[in-house]
C-alpha cells in the first residue's frame, strides 16, 4: 500500500469567502478589556484567550447528501489568580458573549471560583522571560472559499472513486469535506499579547467491502492547512476502497510471539502513548513509567524524536504554546535517550523544571526515519504481523503494559500472505520502545505527529 499524495492543483467551484466576524484589532481590544477588568476587580494576575471560528462540513453517503453543517463560534476564556506564589489561588470561567457586562460577569465568576479554591504554590502565569517575543509568522492561514455545492461535488467524487473500483464495495459510512478557519488573541498580565489566524481543511472516506457474506471496512483521510495540499479526491477514494477490498477474507492466526510492524497511521498511536507518558500531569502524579527517566535510554539507539514547532504550514506548528511560552525546536529523544519531557508552566513547577512550551501538547513531533519504504519494511519484518488497525484502549501508562485488539495482514518471506482479524497484540511499552528495529520512510502526518511504519522486534499475538 502507498499513501495518497497531494494533488498538484485543484479547481474549486469557489464562492466569496465567509469572513471572520471581528477584526484582529477588535479581538485584541477585548483581550485588553478583560485584563483591565480583572485588575480593577482585584485579581493579582490574569490570562485570557479571545477567539472565533467559522467553517463548513459536508457529508455525502451513497451519493446522497447526509449532512451540511455551517458553524460560527466565539469565546472568551478568563483565568484569574488571587495572591502571589507560593500561595496563589486560581479560577477560570468563559463566555460566548462579548458585551462589556458579560465580560465583567465572567471575570467575576472566575474570581468567585478562585476565592473558594485552595492556595497552590505552583499556580500563576508563566515567568515573563519564558514568553515568546516577536513570534514568527508560520504561514498557518489559508482560507478555502468553498461553497456547499462544490463541497458536495468533491465528496461525491471521493465516494464514487471507491465504488468504481469493484462491485464488492457495497456500502459507505460517508465521504466528508471540511473547511475550518479560526483566529485568536492570547494575553496575560505579565506582558504577553499576541495571536494569529489559522486554517485546517480535510477530506475523508470510510467504505465497506463485502464478499461471500463477510464485510470489511477501511478508510483514509487527508488534512492540510492549505486546500491545494489536500490529496486528490479520486485518489483518496480509490485508496480507501483498495484498503477495504484488501481486508476481505481475513482470518485469525495461531497464538504466537513474532515481530510486529505497525503501519504508519497506527504507529502514530505509539508516539501518542509516549507523549502521554512523558507529559507533566502524569509525571508529577507518578502515574507514568517514564517518571524520573530523563537522561536514560528509553528507546532503541536508532530512534530520534524531534519536535519541530516552526515548520511552515505544519498542522501542529505554533510560535508559542497555549500560555504564550515560546516553542523551540528540540530533540526529545536522541539516540534512544530521553532528553526532554512535555511540560506546561504548572507541571514544570511541580517537577522543579522549566516549561518546554508544551501547554496544549506537542508541536510537530517527528520520528526520524532510519528505515526503507513500506515494501522494504515488510522485507525487514520477514515473518510476522503487519498491523493496520487497532481497537480498544488497553494502555497502562503506570506500568507500560500494552494490549490492543488488532487487524492487518500476516507476512511470510517479506510478502503479505493473507489478511488477519480478531486478534490481540500485547507487550510492554518499555520493551516495545527499546525493541524498535526500524522506522520506515513511509511517513504520514496525523495531527501533531509525523511518523513512518514502526517495526517492533517481538510481541505476543493472541489468536486461536
Amino acid at each position: 500500500m502507498s499513501a495518497v499524495q497531494p494533488a498538484s492543483r485543484r479547481t474549486v467551484d469557489a464562492v466569496p469567502a465567509v469572513r471572520f466576524g471581528y477584526t484582529f484589532g477588535e479581538l485584541r481590544d477585548y483581550a485588553v478589556q478583560v485584563l483591565e477588568c480583572a485588575r480593577r476587580a482585584g485579581a493579582s494576575a490574569c490570562e485570557c484567550e479571545v477567539s472565533e471560528g467559522y467553517g463548513l462540513s459536508v457529508t455525502v453517503r451513497m451519493g446522497e447528501v447526509e449532512t451540511i453543517e455551517h458553524h460560527r463560534d466565539k469565546s472568551i476564556g478568563v483565568t484569574v489568580y488571587l495572591g502571589e506564589r507560593p500561595a496563589a489561588r486560581r479560577g477560570h470561567a468563559s463566555t460566548s458573549d462579548f458585551s462589556q457586562s458579560a465580560i465583567a460577569r465572567t471575570v467575576g465568576a472566575a474570581l468567585a471560583i478562585a476565592r473558594r479554591t485552595a492556595a497552590d504554590d505552583c499556580a500563576g502565569p508563566p515567568e515573563p522571560e519564558a514568553l515568546a517575543r516577536d513570534p514568527a509568522d508560520l504561514d498557518l492561514f489559508h482560507p478555502w472559499p468553498i461553497g456547499v455545492r462544490a463541497a458536495i461535488g468533491i465528496a461525491r467524487r471521493i465516494e464514487a472513486a471507491a465504488f468504481a473500483l469493484s462491485p464488492k464495495i457495497r456500502n459507505s459510512e460517508g465521504a466528508m469535506v471540511s473547511a475550518q478557519h479560526g483566529q485568536f488573541v492570547l494575553a496575560n498580565s505579565v506582558g504577553f499579547l499576541h495571536g494569529y489566524p489559522s486554517s485546517r481543511h480535510s477530506l475523508s472516506l470510510t467504505v465497506i467491502a463485502e464478499d461471500g457474506g463477510t464485510m470489511q471496512r477501511d478508510d483514509w483521510y487527508s488534512a492540510a492547512r492549505a486546500p491545494e495540499r489536500l490529496a486528490d479526491p479520486e485518489a483518496l477514494g480509490r485508496y480507501a476502497g483498495e484498503r477495504a477490498l484488501a481486508r476481505l477474507g481475513a482470518r485469525k492466526v495461531v497464538t504466537c510471539r513474532a515481530p510486529v510492524l505497525f503501519e504508519a497511521p497506527v504507529a502514530v498511536g505509539l508516539l501518542g502513548a509516549f507523549v502521554a507518558a512523558a507529559s507533566g500531569g502524569n509525571l508529577y502524579r507518578k502515574a507514568s513509567f517514564l517518571a524520573d527517566a530523563l537522561g536514560t535510554r528509553v528507546f532503541a539507539p536508532n530512534v530520534t524524536l524531534e519536535e519541530r514547532p516552526h515548520e511552515p504550514q505544519g498542522l501542529a506548528s505554533a510560535p508559542y504554546d497555549e500560555e504564550g511560552v515560546a516553542t523551540r525546536p528540540r530533540a526529545v529523544v536522541e539516540g534512544g535517550e530521553l532528553r526532554g519531557y512535555f511540560l506546561g508552566t504548572y507541571a514544570a513547577r511541580k517537577l522543579g523544571l522549566q516549561s518546554t512550551g508544551s501547554a496544549g501538547g506537542p508541536h510537530n513531533l517527528v520520528a526520524r526515519s532510519d528505515g526503507p519504504d513500506l515494501r522494504g519494511m515488510l522485507r525487514m519484518l520477514d515473518r510476522g504481523l503487519f498491523v493496520t488497525e487497532l481497537l480498544g484502549h488497553g494502555v497502562n501508562l503506570v506500568t507500560g503494559d500494552y494490549s490492543r485488539g488488532a487487524a492487518g495482514y500476516w507476512v511470510e518471506g517479506g510478502e503479505i500472505a493473507f489478511p488477519v482479524e480478531e486478534i490481540t497484540i500485547a507487550g510492554n511499552l518499555k520493551e516495545m520502545f527499546r525493541g524498535v528495529v526500524a522506522i520506515g520512510a513511509d511517513e504520514v502526518v496525523r495531527g501533531a505527529y509525523r511518523c513512518g511504519s514502526i517495526l517492533v522486534e517481538q510481541m505476543t499475538i493472541a489468536g486461536h
